[in-house]
């Protein structure tokens, strides 16, 4: 399959596809950013010795990281596919929900109190509606196609 083709088929992915996509990538940040902050903390002196212990805490963090990571992202995609789908429109406010919903949601249950719910869904609605709103994403469609070698013949004077 060619860029092209392939470039049209990703707007075919259901919205249950997409949030499933979203907090598998969740999952995968999350893992590899609880290994980084599991690498942070000290081992205490009774665990130096010891393997087993320090690795489990490491294994618990980076499971801990990885599962919030997760829902985050898998609440934001399905929230914003969901009001995708009943607005019919595709602007910054479907972003801006979901990025209040999965903050307010997820980390205010972590945080165990409204004022933090209120301030992480605000935190990220804030930063979904401004990343959309100023078109600044990863990929931008120009209609050309790059390939890793040149299309074009040369004459035989050239070589």
């Amino acid at each position: 399959m060619d860029p092209a083709e392939r470039r049209y088929l990703e707007d075919d992915d259901t919205p249950t596809m997409k949030t499933i996509k979203g907090a598998t990538t969740g999952l995968v940040a999350g893992t590899i950013f609880g290994t980084i902050v599991a690498t942070w903390y000290d081992v205490p002196r009774v665990e130096r010795s010891v393997a087993l212990p320090g690795l489990i805490r490491t294994l618990k963090m980076m499971g801990n990281y990885g599962v919030t990571f997760a829902a985050i992202g898998g609440v934001y995609i399905g929230v914003e596919q969901l009001l995708q789908n009943y607005r019919m429109k595709r602007d910054f406010v479907n972003g801006a929900v979901g990025g209040f919903v999965a903050g307010s949601t997820i980390l205010g249950y972590k945080g165990k109190s409204i004022s933090t719910a209120i301030s992480a869904g605000a935190a990220l609605a804030v930063t979904s509606a401004c990343i959309d709103a100023g078109g600044q994403t990863t990929r931008i469609d120009t209609g050309k196609e790059y390939y890793p070698y040149t299309t074009k013949k040369r004459s035989a004077v050239d070589s």
